[in-house]
């Protein structure tokens, strides 16, 4: 599995931004089938979003998902700042071990 980690810096209200969020990217990133997790969490000033595909392919595309809806649905309130891809080592939450 591979990860898909962003940076954003924010204005507004985190909370309101996360709620859009996930009525508005989750139910795009949950419409491909390589979709396994996606999570947001907020400090120091950013917004940090995550979510995680079968492959690194697949989070590549799940981000130019992402940066279009950000694009036309909260320009102005996030900017991005940082965008990185890795290979999911260890999660408890997905199920996958280092062992």
């Amino acid at each position: 599995m591979h990860a898909r980690m962003a940076t954003y810096s924010f204005s507004g209200d985190a909370q309101d931004l996360a709620r859009r969020a996930e009525q508005g990217i989750l139910p795009i990133f949950q419409g491909q089938d390589a979709f396994r997790a996606y999570s947001i969490a907020a400090g120091d000033g950013e917004i940090l979003s995550m979510s995680v595909w079968d492959t690194r392919a697949d989070a590549e595309t799940g981000n130019e998902a992402a940066a279009a809806w950000v694009a036309d649905n909260m320009a102005g309130e996030l900017e991005l700042s940082n965008v990185r891809f890795a290979e999911v080592l260890f999660s408890t939450a997905l199920g996958v071990s280092a062992s």
